[in-house]
């Protein structure tokens, strides 16, 4: 194997590891489910299934060499296997219920769009250079799982912890904010549709509605209302089931850091950056939190 060949292989590695660490932090209030003499915590059974659908899309994906049902796949992944930790747990509360459908409500909106943008645009880009090779097409759906499980790790918390209460004025608030991030999200993503269905905007960049008070409205969406699932879940939270608050922290890293705000805003700049008009949106409008345009 080459060295960046070596190098995908060992970020499987590393995002099995992880994925590892987060299940054995999530298992130490997770109920069991038991197997003959021994028992296994229903938050591992989650989380090792996460992976596990990733690696099976893998194999026609390589196969085929698309990418087409990568975001598809992350939102059955999703939807899964919160079933599957409703499936195997006992005494489900509302709080427990409530985590699982606001799960279902987001990922099966967020799978629809960006099934139907990649149909439409014929595939994703991001893709080109690593599907071709084996380790670092796989090391792409091994951190999608990883990805699910982060990001899943307050609500699997919930669904599988092995002590209920009663949902309270926190439980109340985490709902409240986080449908406050889903109607951004969506409200943010309609937006950005209508505007570039319109063959008028055909190579400009939206400056209005809600992206007039927020360059990336959407992401501050999708964080807002992970956040809202993390403070749905500090009640039943105790001892390395702390851990599980990584799941808002993983999003804002993620999006702001990694793979959202820096890629788009350099394509960007690299498309728009000349244009008087681009500057001024650009020294006038937040890139996350929306406030009034000025």
């Amino acid at each position: 194997m080459g060295g960046s060949d070596t190098n995908a292989a060992l970020g499987v590695l590393a995002t099995v590891v992880v994925g590892g660490l987060l299940a054995a932090a999530g298992s130490t209030g997770s109920a069991d489910l038991a197997l003959g003499d021994s028992s296994v915590p229903i938050f591992a059974l989650a989380t090792a299934w996460a992976f596990l659908v990733n690696w099976i899309a893998f194999v026609p994906a390589f196969k085929a060499q698309t990418e087409k049902f990568y975001d598809l796949t992350g939102s059955l992944t999703y939807i899964s296997a919160v079933l599957l930790a409703l499936l195997l747990s006992d005494d489900l509360d509302t709080r427990a219920v409530i985590a699982a459908l606001l799960v279902a409500v987001w990922a099966t909106r967020l799978g629809t769009f960006l099934f139907r943008r990649i149909r439409k645009d014929g595939k994703d880009g991001r893709f080109d250079v690593i599907k071709p090779y084996f380790w670092r097409f796989l090391r792409a759906w091994s951190l999608q799982g990883l990805w699910v499980v982060a990001t899943l790790a307050c609500a699997l918390a919930i669904i599988t912890s092995d002590e209920r209460k009663s949902l309270g004025v926190i439980g109340i608030i985490g709902i409240a904010v986080w449908v406050s991030g889903f109607v951004i999200e969506v409200v943010a993503d309609q937006q950005k549709s209508a505007f570039r269905a319109d063959p008028a905007n055909e190579g400009r960049f939206i400056n209005v509605g809600i992206w007039a008070w927020s360059r990336h409205p959407n992401y501050f969406g999708e964080i807002t209302l992970w956040a809202g699932m993390a403070i749905l879940a500090i009640p039943i939270l105790s001892g390395w089931r702390w851990v599980m608050l990584i799941s808002p922290i993983f999003v804002f890293l993620l999006l702001t850091r990694i793979s959202g705000v820096p890629m788009l805003e350099y394509r960007g700049k690299k498309k728009w950056g000349d244009e008087p008009a681009y500057q001024e949106y650009l020294a006038k409008t937040p890139s996350l939190v929306p406030r009034p345009p000025k």
